[in-house]
């Protein structure tokens, strides 16, 4: 039984207009899922012939959240514990399940941000030498093979920890306008340039006429028929969907700007740029001769700072522009994703306590950084943190045998958070929300001429919940990480 919104008060902070909106909704959404997660998944399965079922996906799952995500923040002006509030009482706990999925992510996206502003240095010297695996291990996170508690810290990996989180607290202190705003006509820009300059370096590779083969003349041989359920799952990932950040920077749009339109812009951008980069990443991996085996044995992170820095180095200058663009890139993507983390953790504390935005962003961002270093040292030697488990068959269905706090925390984000926050959201709005209260957000003067409210509707209350429960049932049964 569909239950009626209550009211909600027009005072809150606002973006200063629609193009600024999506700047910062695509900074949410561009992170580690374009520039590293959806080139690596293409790879596995299938390269070019892996774009069909993402696409599949995006249209059956992604697109019609990412439309609910933003007309649930924009109708109930709220973080989501109280957008859900406002939409059913029994559904605030959803939003705490959403804060808590952002306060994870966040954790363990800070670290990729400190050590890739390191490797982008490291790699106008090429400090890596021949040895990138015992560099990363031994000279940079300084692991010395003793399984012994101490409180010595290494300055290279904790200091970088603490001026992220130091901008970060302070860009987001300032507020939407005067902060994530500014930050986002400043960085979005620079990460295109970025992206545009890489892309023409990795065209004049050996290895890129092979690279635009595998993607435009894909072989749809290869794919497994867990392919379409990895793409549901990176499609959450990528939109930032089921985690209430789009919730919350909806809940910022002013009255009158079109969600819709809005929304169908940073999907197109999205997708462009992760096809963008898995250019660039085919063109650098398909240019050394044997790499591509490597590649494909190599973890995520072993990827990014172990296979990645032999795979620039090893053709010439095309490989050296490329290093620190890429580190860079890395960088600033995951940074502007991990902004609308903490905004989701923050916003939560002002609204729910009444804790003004500089304090709750000190407050939030103090002790995310506490676990950022404990995810941080899951590298290192520290017995209780490198060595973390859950044995048995719980931890083995829940965190998938994974070692270490944050291999645990991106396996239990990406198949349990994400997926079930999703399916709980599309039950929630799809079958509670009133029909009026999607179609006034919706359908309000503003859309474009292709949107069909009734196809939406049909999709977030039949297509996206079978969708999303594939993906746990996959989980489940069937053993599939989509980490």
């Amino acid at each position: 039984m569909e239950q009626r919104p209550q009211a909600v008060p027009a005072q809150r902070e606002a973006w200063s207009g629609r193009t600024v909106f999506i700047l910062a909704a695509i900074g949410s959404a561009v992170g580690l899922g374009n520039i590293w997660r959806f080139p690596y998944i293409a790879y596995e399965n299938g390269g070019g012939a892996f774009i069909v079922p993402y696409l599949i996906a995006l249209l059956s799952a992604g697109i019609p959240l990412l439309f609910l995500d933003y007309a649930i923040g924009h109708k109930f002006r709220g973080s989501p514990p109280l957008a859900f509030r406002r939409l059913s009482r029994p559904a605030e706990a959803l939003g705490w399940w959403q804060v808590g999925i952002c306060f994870v992510i966040a954790v363990y996206y800070a670290v990729i941000i400190a050590w890739a502003a390191r490797y982008a240095i490291f790699s106008f010297s090429e400090a890596w030498g021949d040895d990138p695996a015992s560099f990363f291990a031994s000279d940079f996170l300084q692991q010395d093979g003793e399984s012994t508690f101490g409180l010595d810290f290494v300055p290279g990996v904790v200091i970088p920890l603490l001026l992220v989180w130091i901008g970060v607290i302070a860009i987001l202190a300032f507020g939407v306008q005067k902060g994530i705003e500014r930050i986002a006509r400043l960085f979005l820009p620079v990460l295109f340039v970025i992206l545009v300059l890489m892309l023409i370096s990795a065209l004049g590779m050996s290895g890129s006429r092979e690279a635009l083969g595998f993607i435009f003349r894909p072989n749809f041989a290869e794919l497994e028929p867990t392919s379409l359920l990895e793409a549901l799952g990176h499609s959450f990932f990528t939109l930032s969907l089921g985690m209430g950040a789009m919730i919350t920077y909806g809940s910022y749009i002013s009255r009158g700007q079109s969600i819709v339109k809005a929304s169908a812009i940073i999907v197109v951008l999205d997708t462009l740029i992760a096809l963008i980069a898995t250019v660039i990443m085919f063109s650098v991996i398909f240019s050394v001769a044997g790499m591509a085996d490597d590649v494909s044995d190599t973890g995520t992170v072993g990827m990014l700072f172990i296979s990645l820095p032999a795979l620039f180095y090893s053709e010439g200058p095309f490989g050296r522009i490329l290093g620190p663009l890429f580190y860079v890139l890395v960088a600033l993507a995951a940074l502007t994703s991990t902004m609308s983390l903490l905004e989701v953790v923050a916003s939560y504390i002002i609204d729910e306590h009444g804790v003004g935005r500089r304090k709750a962003t000190l407050m939030c961002g103090g002790v995310v950084f506490v676990f950022t270093v404990l995810a941080a040292v899951s590298f290192g030697a520290v017995p209780f943190i490198t060595n973390l488990e859950v044995g048995g068959a719980l931890g083995d269905l829940l965190f998938g045998g994974k070692v270490g706090w944050f291999s645990m925390a991106d396996h239990f984000v990406s198949n349990w958070m994400l997926p079930t926050g999703g399916l709980a959201v599309t039950l929630a709005a799809g079958w509670f929300m009133t029909r009026q209260a999607t179609e006034s957000e919706l359908m309000d003067g503003t859309e474009p001429g292709w949107f069909r409210y009734g196809v939406w509707r049909f999709f977030i209350r039949f297509v996206a919940p079978v969708a999303v429960a594939a993906i746990i049932v996959a989980v489940i049964f069937f053993g599939v990480d989509f980490s």
